[in-house]
């Protein structure tokens, strides 16, 4: 080794000489620091037992009973039916057993919880959110899609302004992941990618182009997860390639061979390998971990195959789930039907997995492929596709609300959505609504008429605030001056009288509840425009705060069937709340994508955060 300028000159007596000092510094180097140390920690102790004797609180504190107040205002929205606004709420264990002022709160405290009288009530105790915060029912997310949000993380395309964009991404993602880099079998997984934005469709010639990304297995999600864009190496390993598919679409070059791009029914097609175990953990995970972060306790998942079903199944027996998970079963027309083998699964007590519901498919908007009554404007040689047959809607439907199924239907254009009206409303018949409420996943494009019909049938409209933001740029080319006006007319929907309830369709869209809130009642860009300028697009359609605000805690409680237990801040109701750094309710708008999340809390336990 090297050694330095003042190590090169002295001979061995000197060496000796210098080792002897060193050896003696070292030891009354280490006698002090030994002092300091033992002077250090004796003056923490200290500290510790002083605090501990000076609050009487510390000894009694129990996590699992407290009074959360804000310290001026009524800033807790406890989103009854009549929308109240309050101080404080208690929670004892995992239910709120009080609400009201602090006055009141400490005044009742003992009335408060169900004791025998010979158990003395718990001490009291209340804690303080920051100045200016504000504290809302826990938030759930009401259409969104929990391990593919995790996997598209892993590799996330949204923000590539080009094809090329895109393509250098994967080629980054190999480059510092080794254990891809120097296996090339390995399966690339990511997505997001925006066609939209692009001027042509991608192409696996586009992959195989890059020397790095060239002869390995790719497969890249869209945006709004209709189509799949993989390289020539997947192509390979799904041959023969069928010339159709009924309910999707092969892009094929001029010549007939496929592109890499598949849409809608025809991703099935493609020979993927299975994911594991340890796969399905590490996208559960990251989901997860930005929920929490986000403030959301409870997801309702768009459509649950059997694997994912299984796999949150197993979660649950391992353990409480860290948030609650509202399953929509997946359906496959081409499988018999099987809502009468099956039996709903309804959470009950400290459950948090539920899976009573089945999502079926109509259509699609961002690939083109929404069915409309008339033509594209862009594209007048097509008025979109349904992704099943008419007449399987009119029978899997009154079948599955007979045996016990909540049904939620994905439509798109106002012909799907006019079709699954109908297969509704002979279903419905005689029925009550309330106790089945069946549900449209988006209801983006509809016709007037149908959208009252939408409010008598009592049936949900499940509808993404984002995506009116996002597609507002483009959606007018694609559907024309006169019929945009009904692609995601909020205001209207409401006000035919149908229930509302609000996702965020991750990871189409940002997982953010507040970017849905902002979007909901601006609809203009995080920038503030708007094809119609700062006022918003359509701005006729918005959403007040307080609607959107529902459509985000107690709508999706009743869209799930639980709004006797979760939604809102009563005394009953199951502890999930979420604490804001600012009120979301009175900001000035432009602050209301600043908002931050300061704690999450599940049956009264913080899973994120700080009280």
């Amino acid at each position: 080794m090297p050694s330095n300028g003042s190590d090169s000159v002295g001979g061995a007596d000197d060496d000796t000489k210098d080792h002897d000092s060193v050896n003696q510094a070292v030891s009354s180097s280490f006698a002090t620091r030994a002092w300091t140390l033992w002077a250090l920690l004796f003056a923490i102790l200290g500290s510790l037992l002083a605090s501990f004797l000076a609050k009487e609180t510390a000894s009694t504190f129990s996590p699992r009973s407290y009074a959360l107040c804000t310290k001026h205002d009524d800033k807790v929205y406890t989103v009854d039916e009549k929308n109240s606004q309050t101080q404080c709420i208690v929670v004892n264990g995992a239910h709120i057993v009080g609400t009201g002022s602090l006055e009141t709160v400490r005044r009742n405290w003992s009335e408060l919880f169900e004791i025998s009288e010979k158990v003395a009530p718990p001490p009291f105790l209340v804690r303080f959110v920051p100045d200016g915060a504000s504290i809302i029912p826990g938030i759930s997310d009401s259409h969104a899609h929990i391990l593919e949000y995790g996997a598209t993380q892993q590799l996330p395309l949204e923000g590539a302004k080009t094809i090329q964009d895109a393509v250098a991404l994967v080629r980054e993602y190999i480059l510092t992941n080794s254990d891809i880099f120097n296996d090339t079998s390995k399966f690339i997984i990511g997505g997001g990618w925006d066609h939209t934005i692009w001027p042509s469709w991608p192409s696996a010639d586009d992959l195989d182009a890059d020397i790095i990304v060239r002869g390995r297995p790719v497969v890249l999600q869209s945006k709004d997860c209709h189509a799949l864009w993989v390289s020539s190496k997947v192509i390979e390993r799904s041959l023969p390639i069928p010339e159709d598919v009924e309910g999707g679409v092969i892009i094929r070059d001029p010549a007939g061979k496929p592109t890499g791009v598949l849409l809608d029914n025809a991703q099935d097609i493609l020979k993927l390998p299975e994911l594991t175990e340890s796969d399905l953990l590490r996208q559960f995970k990251v989901t997860v971990r930005d929920a929490h972060r986000y403030g959301i306790t409870s997801i309702h998942d768009a459509g649950l195959d059997p694997k994912s079903l299984a796999f949150f199944k197993r979660q649950e027996e391992i353990g409480t789930l860290p948030l609650r998970i509202y399953g929509m079963t997946y359906f496959n027309e081409d499988q018999s039907y099987w809502g009468n083998t099956s039996v709903p699964l309804i959470a009950t007590g400290d459950a948090r997995l539920s899976a009573r519901s089945v999502k079926i498919f109509a259509d699609a908007l961002r690939t083109g492929g929404a069915a409309l009554y008339e033509p594209y404007a862009d594209n007048p040689e097509t008025s979109g596709f349904l992704r099943l047959d008419p007449d399987v809607l009119f029978d899997v439907i009154p079948k599955f609300l007979r045996d016990g199924w909540q049904v939620n239907v994905h439509a798109i254009g106002d012909r799907a959505n006019g079709i699954v009206l109908d297969a509704f409303e002979a279903s419905l018949k005689g029925a009550n609504v309330t106790a089945l409420r069946p549900r449209l996943e988006h209801a983006q494009i509809m016709t007037r008429a149908d959208m009252v019909r939408l409010g008598k049938l009592g049936v949900i409209a499940s509808i993404q605030p984002t995506h009116a933001i996002s597609d507002m740029w483009y959606a007018e080319d694609r559907l024309g001056p006169e019929r945009v006006k009904s692609l995601y007319a909020f205001r209207s929907i409401i006000d035919s009288g149908a229930k509302i309830t609000l996702g965020s369709d991750s990871p189409v869209e940002t997982m953010n509840p507040f970017s849905a809130f902002y979007a909901a009642i601006t609809r203009i860009s995080p920038s503030g425009e708007s094809p119609h300028g700062p006022t918003g697009w359509f701005p006729e359609q918005k959403l007040t705060r307080t609607e959107a605000l529902r459509g985000m805690t107690i709508d999706p409680a009743y869209a799930s069937f639980s709004d006797s237990t979760l939604g809102s801040l009563e005394i009953g109701k199951r502890a999930d709340f979420t604490i804001l750094s600012q009120d979301i309710m009175t900001v000035p708008v432009k602050h209301i994508l600043s908002t931050r999340v300061l704690a999450t809390i599940i049956d009264g336990e913080l899973v994120f955060g700080d009280i």
